[in-house]
């Protein structure tokens, strides 16, 4: 079945984000301690904010790609090891394993 979603292009992406974690059923506003500036390249690649999402993940990430529904961060050797569900226009989330959200915010 063919999908109706539309691959965002990377310069509509490119530029700075706001990275929050926060505990599952917590708010942004509450773990002001958990929020870095993530810049994602238009070449992809993962800017400043970067060691502090690969901190949050326990793994280096280097850069990024689109997605039909959502956002891929990539490892060094170019794998996904995050995806982020797009919940509407400039906001994305993602749920770690250990019940830690992530999200991304314009």
């Amino acid at each position: 079945m063919a999908s109706s979603l539309k691959l965002a292009d990377p310069s509509q992406l490119a530029g700075k984000w706001q990275a929050t974690l926060i505990a599952n059923g917590g708010s942004p506003e509450s773990q002001a301690s958990t929020v870095c500036t993530l810049v994602l390249h238009a070449n992809q690649t993962l800017g400043e904010g970067a060691e502090c999402l690969s901190a949050w993940l326990g793994e280096q990430t280097t850069g990024w790609f689109t997605e039909p529904d959502g956002l891929a961060i990539t490892g060094p050797e170019g794998s996904k090891v995050l995806f982020f569900s797009q919940h509407r226009d400039g906001f994305y989330q993602s749920t770690l394993k250990s019940g830690l959200i992530i999200t991304l915010q314009r």
